[in-house]
C-alpha cells in the first residue's frame, strides 16, 4: 500500500525566505511559517500557542516566493511532509520535518501588484509560467472556511 502525506497550513512568514541554488543548478527557497492555535485550558482561560513550520520551495515555485514574499506576509501553504536526518555540530543524530510546499497562496497581507491575495501552483503549467497572474484573485475571507 502506497502511503499519502499532505499538509495545509495557514500563517505568517517569520523571515524573509532564503533562496539558494544547489550544486547541480536547482533552485530552493527556505521560509518559515507562524502558525496560532488559539484554545481554552482546563481552568477556562484562553491560551495561545504558536507552531513554527519549516517550509522548502523548489524551482520557479521557491524563486518566485523568494521575490515575492517577506516577512510578515500571510500565508496559505500546501505541501507534502518531508523528514530528514542529519549529524549535528555536536556529533548527535538530529531529524528535522519539514513542508515541501506544491502550492502557495498569499493571504490578507500579500505583497503583491494590486493589493489582492495571489496563488501559485507549482504543478499548473510549464517552466515558462508568468511569474504572478494578471488576473489575481479576491481575497480569501478564512472566517468563511466551515472547518
Amino acid at each position: 500500500m502506497r502511503g499519502f502525506s499532505k499538509a495545509i497550513i495557514t500563517g505568517n512568514i517569520t523571515r524573509d525566505p532564503e533562496l539558494r541554488t544547489t550544486p547541480s543548478g536547482s533552485s530552493v527557497c527556505s521560509f518559515s511559517v507562524a502558525v496560532n492555535r488559539v484554545y481554552k485550558d482546563a481552568s477556562g482561560e484562553q491560551k495561545e500557542d504558536v507552531s513554527f513550520i519549516d517550509c522548502s520551495a523548489w524551482g520557479k515555485l521557491g524563486e518566485m516566493i523568494s521575490q515575492y514574499a517577506k516577512k510578515g506576509s500571510g500565508v496559505l501553504v500546501s505541501g507534502r511532509l518531508s523528514q530528514r536526518s542529519f549529524e549535528g555540530k555536536d556529533g548527535s543524530k538530529r531529524s528535522r520535518t519539514e513542508i515541501v510546499v506544491e502550492d502557495f497562496n498569499f493571504t490578507g497581507s500579500a505583497p503583491s501588484r494590486d493589493g489582492g491575495s495571489s496563488s501559485y501552483n507549482a504543478g499548473a503549467g510549464d517552466d515558462n509560467a508568468s511569474d504572478i497572474p494578471d488576473d489575481i484573485p479576491e481575497e480569501i475571507d478564512l472566517s468563511e472556511v466551515p472547518f
